[in-house]
């Protein structure tokens, strides 16, 4: 046993070639409750080829204060390690797609 942790770390996660999709909430964000299946849906539509993870914003000062997260939800789009795109308040799953798709090289979705 290494001890190493089965999940990837946030910085791993974002620099990777597969685009990350961040979802900053927090518990007691009305909206933030409203972005749950749209972002279930999103990954049914999308599968391999979005990686979507939901990060508290009240735990998680550092990333919060290091991408200027000023309202949640917030959603920032990660490819490379790289900032593609980011939004403050709640967007519909088919728009969702389509910035991913616009923003990110390599997707090729009808």
């Amino acid at each position: 046993m290494s001890g190493q942790p089965k999940e990837a770390t946030f910085q791993e996660l974002v620099n990777g070639s597969t685009p990350v999709l961040v979802d900053f909430f927090t518990d007691w964000c009305e909206p933030c409750k409203m972005m749950v299946p749209i972002l279930n849906e999103l990954k049914n539509r999308m599968g391999e080829n979005i990686t979507i993870i939901k990060i508290d914003a009240e735990k998680n000062a550092d990333a919060t204060i290091r991408y200027q997260v000023r309202g949640v939800p917030t959603l920032i789009l990660f490819q490379n390690g790289n900032v593609l795109w980011q939004r403050a308040g709640v967007v519909q799953v088919n728009e969702l797609q389509k910035i991913i798709t616009s923003n990110v090289e390599g997707t090729h979705h009808g």
